[in-house]
């Protein structure tokens, strides 16, 4: 009799326990899911505020971003980087990645534009108005992002070799690793000019846009994005490469000075 009593005694405890675990479990927080976003690194400034706006509206999603040039980025999905949304400066690398399957189907989309220009530092006392003027004797460090990597690079050297003169600068050329190296070589007056693009001259008092590139000197500077096909959480990234061309990013993206691609 002891013994039964001592159980239906313990009864009581033991639900509340139960209880108690049950309603801690119900309060536990949920982990949040995190997608990595690689992203050319000219869209950072911008990005970076997207982000924060997705944040707001998407509580449980958490974005990590991973900047860079457009082609290193490329590398490292082909070599399974996990990454669940490539932005790209160029659509080349973006296709290099399609035509290997490797993109969500279904999710690539163009979403910006932007703008060539060539910049010099604010001080700077040479009489530079024009891309040809590159080609001077008295020109003597041109900075330029690597062609074969870099997006800003290879729309440089387009631009040159419309004009004819890409010989002539490119015994003078600096290369650097990403467009916005480009911007950190002329604002610190380590060369006299670069080739970058309008959104990086325009997040920088310390150069001035002397020249802007024709637009058919080159090919279009056209911002691809999509989902990759090997992300651990698909669904969430199809919702972040749709959010990226709603209302709330597009206005992020016009105040950092791009231009929407047509649909």
């Amino acid at each position: 009799m002891i013994r039964r009593s001592s159980r239906f005694a313990l009864m009581p405890w033991l639900v509340m326990v139960w209880l108690f675990g049950v309603g801690f479990a119900a309060a536990a927080p949920q982990s949040k899911t995190e997608i990595i976003v690689s992203a050319a690194i000219s869209l950072k400034d911008a990005l970076d505020e997207v982000t924060h706006l997705w944040a707001a509206v998407n509580p449980n999603v958490s974005v990590k971003t991973n900047y860079g040039a457009s082609g290193s980025l490329e590398i490292q999905i082909e070599q399974g980087a996990p990454v669940d949304v490539f932005l790209s400066a160029a659509p080349k690398q973006m296709d290099a990645l399609e035509a290997k399957g490797l993109l969500l189907e279904g999710t690539r989309k163009d979403l910006l534009r932007n703008e060539v220009v060539l910049i010099v530092p604010v001080g700077s006392s040479l009489s530079i108005s024009s891309f040809q003027a590159l080609a001077r004797a008295d020109v003597k460090r041109v900075a330029l992002g690597e062609p074969t990597v870099v997006p800003a690079g290879q729309y440089a050297k387009e631009v040159l070799t419309n004009l004819g003169i890409w010989d002539a600068v490119n015994s003078k050329a600096v290369f650097a690793k990403d467009v916005r190296q480009v911007l950190t070589y002329v604002e610190m007056e380590d060369v006299d000019a670069g080739i970058v693009y309008a959104t990086d001259a325009l997040s920088s008092p310390k150069v001035k846009v002397v020249a802007r590139a024709p637009e058919n000197s080159h090919s279009p500077v056209i911002y691809p994005v999509a989902a990759i096909k090997s992300s651990k959480n698909p669904s969430a990234a199809r919702e972040f490469t749709n959010f990226l061309s709603g209302p709330q990013a597009r206005a992020v993206f016009q105040k950092y000075g791009f231009t929407f691609a047509k649909p």
